[in-house]
């Protein structure tokens, strides 16, 4: 399973990038709510009460530093804000991933589809007709005896 998503996830074709952006655009909402609201908490408890959104670098200060992002940004301080960065990167392996299982099971249904429009085994073709008259022959020649 992990090399097929591999294969997705590098090879992939038009088909698959058009529905990556679709339900990603159509869903962005979601993942974020799912990330922030959901899946964020835990793995904060998990790790001793930390909150990625808020985690960032002062790039410069003339001063105290901001108690949060927000307020650094208020502030007018250049930061960077790699626990943004973390939260999108958690967003984008869990939308990856459920492409991944999205775009297995079309393939599968797909291939499900095209064997059963796949004709089964046909009967045999007739034997040719010499065959046919010797079949005949032998018969006649049981029946006499």
């Amino acid at each position: 399973m992990l090399k097929e998503f591999r294969e997705f996830a590098l090879k992939g074709n038009v088909v698959d990038l058009a529905v990556g952006i679709i339900i990603g655009a159509a869903f962005t909402g979601i993942v974020t709510s799912l990330v922030n609201d959901i899946i964020m908490p835990p793995v904060g408890v998990l790790m001793g009460g930390l909150d990625f959104s808020n985690y960032f670098l002062v790039l410069s200060m003339g001063g105290e530093a901001p108690a949060s992002l927000t307020a650094a940004k208020d502030a007018g301080i250049p930061v960077m804000a790699y626990g943004r960065f973390i939260n999108a990167l958690i967003n984008f392996a869990i939308v990856a991933w459920a492409l991944f299982f999205v775009i297995r099971q079309m393939n599968a249904l797909r291939r499900r589809f095209e064997a059963q429009d796949k004709p089964t085994s046909e009967a045999p073709a007739a034997p040719p007709r010499q065959e046919i008259l010797l079949e005949e022959i032998r018969d006649l020649l049981k029946a006499r005896d």
